[in-house]
C-alpha cells in the first residue's frame, strides 16, 4: 500500500508560563510512516504524548521541529510548515479527526453538525442530512435528539455526534482519539464497524484505543510512544 503520512524528526514542547517559564518536552524525534488501509495504534502509558501527537498532526499544535508530510491530491504537504488556509483545505478533503470533545455550535442541530463536513465538500444539503441521519441511527442516537442542539446532551451522546462527523466523509487519513471512551458495549461495536469499513476502503487510521480488546482487533501495528522520548 502507498504511504499517505510520513513524520520525520517531530518534536513538541510546551512552555509553562505559570511555572517560571519551565519547558516541558512532550514529543522528541518522532518518526513514523502510515499507509492506506493501515490502523496504527499509539501505545504507551498516560502522559506519553499520544493525544499531543494527534493534535500536532492535525495542526492544532505547532510542532517544535521536524516534518509532518500528508499525501494530499497527488502532492505532499508539510503540516508543520503549512499556512492556516492550507491546513483547513487538508481538513476538508484529506485529514479527518475524532477528538474526545465535541465543539458545540449554538443553535445548530445534531443532524446539521454531522452534515457540515459533507456540505463543506459540496454535497447538496438534503443528501448530506440523509447521510447524517443514517449515521446517527447507526450510532443509536435517539431520533428525538436529531433536531436539537447538543449542548445539553450527555457525554456519550455528544461523542456519538463527534464520531458521526468524523465518519461522514471518506477521508484518506483519519485520526481517532479514544473514540469509544465514553460509550457502552453496543455503541462501541457500532464504532468498531465504522472503523472496519473505513479500513476496508483504504482509509489510513492512526489512533488511541484504551480498550485493549478493540485495539487488538483493529490495529495492524503498534507505535510505542516510548520512542517519542516523551517527558
Amino acid at each position: 500500500m502507498e504511504p499517505v503520512l510520513r513524520i520525520e524528526g517531530l518534536s513538541k514542547s510546551f512552555t509553562l508560563h505559570t511555572q517560571g517559564g519551565a519547558r516541558l518536552e512532550v514529543l522528541g524525534h518522532v518518526d513514523l510512516e502510515l499507509s492506506s488501509g493501515e490502523c496504527m495504534a499509539l501505545d504507551g502509558r498516560s502522559g506519553t504524548g499520544k493525544s499531543t501527537l494527534l493534535r500536532t498532526i492535525y495542526g492544532n499544535y505547532k510542532s517544535g521541529s521536524g516534518r509532518i508530510l500528508v499525501a494530499h491530491e497527488e502532492a505532499w504537504v508539510d503540516i508543520a510548515a503549512a499556512s492556516p488556509r492550507r491546513i483547513l483545505e487538508l481538513r476538508r478533503r484529506t485529514l479527518g479527526y475524532v477528538s474526545q470533545f465535541l465543539h458545540v455550535i449554538p443553535r445548530i442541530s445534531a443532524v446539521d453538525l454531522v452534515a457540515e463536513p459533507m456540505r463543506a465538500r459540496g454535497l447538496p444539503a438534503e443528501a448530506a442530512r440523509a447521510r447524517a441521519r443514517d449515521l446517527l441511527a447507526r450510532l443509536n442516537l435517539p431520533e428525538r435528539l436529531w433536531s436539537l442542539a447538543p449542548a445539553t446532551f450527555s457525554g456519550g451522546e455528544q461523542q456519538r455526534i463527534n464520531i458521526a462527523r468524523g465518519f461522514a466523509v471518506p477521508y484518506p487519513i483519519l485520526l481517532l482519539d479514544e473514540p469509544t471512551a465514553s460509550l457502552d458495549g453496543d455503541n462501541s461495536r457500532a464504532v468498531e464497524g465504522l472503523i472496519g469499513e473505513a479500513l476496508a476502503r483504504g482509509t489510513a487510521i492512526i489512533g488511541i484505543f484504551h480498550d485493549a480488546e478493540l485495539r487488538s482487533r483493529l490495529a495492524t501495528r503498534l507505535y510505542p510512544m516510548s520512542e517519542a522520548k516523551a517527558a
